[in-house]
């Protein structure tokens, strides 16, 4: 799923992620021709698929009037959902983070979502003073919205309140797990944090964690969060749309715009609309079907799409079975018949740009005659092939996820599996993908789609490839030494470590068929500039919008 993003692009899914921006805006991808080993799942989908492209709806008065000032210096942003909460400790929700992440609060260290380095930012420099302890150095002359100065006392809070408080913050679970950290303000510019044992990506973990008054609230989440960005929240009409102004006292550049609205829509088809007829500046998250390409910018979000085989329940328990619908799956075909070349082949979780990332790894070729007969070996050994898998997407996880569903059904029933489908709402998903496990429902092969943000592969190694991961079936001892062991290094070693845990686990455990590192598509007005990359789909930086310019445009 695609609801948290672990990483400081920002911010990733659930542990479930950032890098130099280009100088101008990338141009959306159009779809490439139509290859033969495509016409399989466009043949089976033909109908589907007209349907679809043929039933683009427009906003219309009632639902997008009230989309904000047209007046130029309102920034009008559309996203999918109202976020759930403004809570800073929460905005590795991507609802969340889409609005807060450096336009309301800021962390002391960011990470570039292109060159994947660290930046100062309320911090302007750290150092690992003892094998378990950083120092980290405060910027001076910054106020928080209120007027209240910023020193190392208020970071020393908004990290203990995050990671060592009651309130069961998202940051928390995901990104420290259960270690708990001695955060000490040495001075008002000199902040001190311990862990409990080495962590070599301590900064980095920390660039999750976002930093407000000491005076904030420790029994209870606050609705209306107060930080050091550029923007400060103006009003929050529940169900409406959220109002910022510009935080005049900002301690950074002024962003260009006074003002920022949000409003939200559900169909991807009304947030394109609402950019066609000048109704939004900004639009999140359309796809290829309903979006105008010429008002579309597309952009590496990070995010990967991939079956997740529970190896515990027979016959996925037999790793032929496993390696057979790896090479059962036509990627290029689905990518270029359904997702409108929206992506890239995939052979393994962590995308391009993140530590760990394996070069070396190539997907798995589409041999449809070599997965039939590992179905068969296995068979003749005894394993009940035949017995229905049942294939989990979550609806509205992409655009086309229905289709893309159907496709693997009909390619994994090509090699001779029994596969039947289950689209699920967001929470029932939620009950396969994350421990305690369900019960009693036999082989799973749920369709997953995991960000990893943060740009280190440990934030997907724990979650997705430990035998007790959060959102991993099964695993192995072998595989869990060599996360371990990976997670104790740094710079290169750590690099070549985590390439080498990706590269085992392809070769023994394949808990993953792995589909597509997929691309998202952003709604963008002629009036309006500003370059999307892998953060944008949460973290999107306000003070990086500008007016358009007769020269840009």
């Amino acid at each position: 799923m695609s609801t948290v993003v672990l990483g400081r692009q920002p911010a990733s899914t659930l542990g479930d992620t950032p890098t130099m921006k280009s100088s101008v805006p990338s141009t959306p991808s159009s779809p490439r021709p139509e290859r033969g080993r495509a016409r399989t799942v466009l043949a089976l989908l033909a109908s589907v698929t007209m349907l679809l492209t043929s039933a683009c709806a427009v906003a219309n008065s009632d639902t997008a009037g009230d989309a904000g000032s047209a007046d130029g210096r309102t920034l009008r942003v559309v996203l999918t959902q109202e976020p759930p909460t403004l809570e800073p400790c929460e905005s590795s929700l991507t609802a969340t983070g889409v609005v807060v992440r450096s336009n309301i609060t800021e962390p002391l260290v960011e990470r570039d979502p292109t060159s994947g380095g660290l930046q100062p930012l309320l911090a302007t420099g750290w150092r690992q003073t003892e094998p378990r302890t950083w120092t980290f150095d405060i910027r001076s002359g910054v106020n928080f919205q209120n007027g209240r100065p910023f020193t190392a006392k208020d970071a020393a809070f908004s990290i203990d309140r995050a990671v060592n408080s009651d309130l069961a913050c998202n940051v928390e679970g995901y990104v420290f797990g259960d270690e708990k950290l001695d955060v000490r303000a040495v001075s008002p510019t000199r902040l001190t944090v311990t862990t409990e044992k080495t962590d070599p990506i301590l900064p980095l973990r920390l660039s999750f964690v976002e930093i407000v008054p000491h005076t904030t609230s420790t029994e209870a989440k606050v609705r209306i969060p107060v930080g050091t960005g550029p923007y400060a929240v103006k009003a929050w009409q529940t169900g409406v749309s959220i109002s910022l102004a510009r935080n005049d006292d900002y301690w950074g550049k002024a962003p260009a715009y006074p003002r920022a609205r949000y409003v939200w829509r559900s169909d991807a088809s009304v947030r394109a609309a609402m950019i066609d007829k000048g109704e939004a500046d900004i639009a999140t998250a359309l796809d290829h079907i309903s979006a105008d390409q010429g008002n579309t910018v597309a952009y590496p979000n990070n995010e990967t799409t991939a079956l997740r085989l529970d190896g515990r329940e027979a016959p996925l328990n037999d790793i032929r079975v496993r390696k057979a619908i790896g090479l059962a799956v036509d990627r290029e075909g689905i990518i270029e018949a359904l997702l409108g070349g929206l992506a890239k082949p995939a052979a393994q979780l962590v995308p391009p740009g993140v530590v760990g990332h394996n070069d070396g790894l190539a997907p798995a070729p589409y041999k449809v005659a070599a997965a039939r007969a590992l179905v068969k070996q296995a068979a003749a050994d005894g394993v009940p092939v035949h017995r229905r898998i049942t294939l989990v997407a979550r609806n509205g996880m992409f655009a086309g996820i229905a289709e893309v569903a159907e496709a693997l059904q009909y390619e994994m029933a090509k090699v001779g599996l029994n596969v039947r489908i289950r689209m699920a709402d967001t929470a029932t998903h939620l009950q396969y993908q994350l421990r305690p496990l369900p019960r009693g429902v036999g082989p799973i092969a749920l369709l997953i789609m995991h960000g990893n943000q943060a740009g280190d592969a440990a934030f997907t190694t724990s979650q997705y490839l430990q035998s007790d991961g959060p959102q991993s079936t099964f695993g192995t001892k072998e595989l869990d030494r060599r996360i371990a062991a990976a997670d104790a290094l740094s710079g290169k070693a750590r690099q070549k470590a985590f390439a080498e845990v990706l590269s085992y686990q392809n070769k023994t455990v394949v808990q993953y068929a792995y589909l597509a590192h997929m691309r998202g598509l952003l709604g963008l007005s002629p009036k309006v500039r500003y370059r999307p990359d892998s953060a944008t789909g949460d973290e999107m930086r306000l003070a990086e919008v500008s007016p358009a310019t007769a020269r840009g445009h």
